[in-house]
């Protein structure tokens, strides 16, 4: 299924308490926009989580939905409030207490891109962050908040995993009790949006895959996981962050020479987490 903000690709049957989103993958940059940009193709698309909807891709294979964006994330940011809006950006925007996000560039239309580049020359008016908001950032919600509630209903709970993809620098000086690298970050706001005993089991998956896991340090979560998070209702939301390097050339951004292999760790990954919450007894009795 596909719309003007989102891909969502369905499993056959949903078998599944797991809902996996990808909202910085998108690769679609209106023209409009590129008419107004100061960046070349490539710097405008270093913000962009880019692949991450593709190595993904197997969650339908194990009974789960993944919704992925098709706008980029310069064009708008699905991992911040609608209000977010940039006073320094956006005519006629007004200034609501100090956002550290909006204060550097990163609300929900940004001003930046990675390493504080200006996207724009001059401002966008209201009407255009409006536009947006109205055609992309309000669908995604409403669909992947549908897709959540569908799971609470078929199994009693639900579980997003938001997939992103995080700069190699980022974790460049970033280290576990073991002095590695992590290369992957799970974000959890210390315990706030997902049950411990839910984000050990996704620990588990990435570490048995022979991979470095971190907790919430350098990337805790944002508006995802802090608007979704619930585990007091049995809704759990957890950002996974994946360092580049392992499967993209971060100059070029091109799939590099181990995309293919770490897509098939991941294929591994994915089973296990959507196995998570499963009720064999509630699946025969469908």
């Amino acid at each position: 299924m596909k719309n003007a903000a989102y891909v969502l690709d369905m499993p056959v049957k949903r078998t599944s308490c797991v809902v996996f989103s990808s909202p910085h993958s998108g690769r679609n940059y209106p023209e409009a926009m590129l008419n107004r940009t100061v960046l070349s193709q490539n710097v405008i698309r270093s913000s962009e989580d880019a692949f991450v909807d593709q190595l993904f891709s197997a969650a339908t294979d194990h009974g789960a939905p993944l919704i992925s964006a098709t706008k980029s994330r310069a064009y708008l940011d699905l991992n911040r409030s609608a209000e977010e809006l940039d006073p320094a950006l956006i005519q006629g925007a007004r200034r609501h207490g100090h956002n550290p996000r909006v204060a550097s560039g990163l609300g929900v239309i940004p001003r930046v891109v990675a390493n504080g580049r200006a996207i724009y020359r001059g401002k966008l008016t209201m009407d255009e962050a409006r536009l947006r908001i109205d055609t992309c950032w309000r669908p995604y919600h409403a669909r992947l908040k549908s897709l959540l509630a569908e799971s609470h209903a078929a199994f009693a709970q639900a579980i997003l995993i938001d997939c992103h993809s995080m700069p190699h620098e980022a974790v460049s000086m970033a280290s576990t009790t073991t002095s590695q690298r992590p290369q992957i970050v799970l974000g959890d706001r210390f315990g706030a949006s997902a049950s411990t005993q839910i984000v050990d089991r996704i620990e588990s998956a990435f570490a048995s895959a022979g991979l470095i896991v971190a907790r919430n340090a350098p990337f805790a979560g944002a508006y995802v996981t802090q608007t979704y998070g619930r585990p007091g209702r049995n809704q759990h939301a957890i950002q996974v962050e994946i360092d580049r390097s392992l499967y993209m050339d971060e100059v070029k951004i091109a799939p590099n020479g181990n995309f293919a292999a770490f897509q098939d760790v991941l294929r591994q990954v994915i089973r296990e987490i959507s196995g998570i919450g499963r009720d064999p007894l509630r699946l025969a009795a469908e």
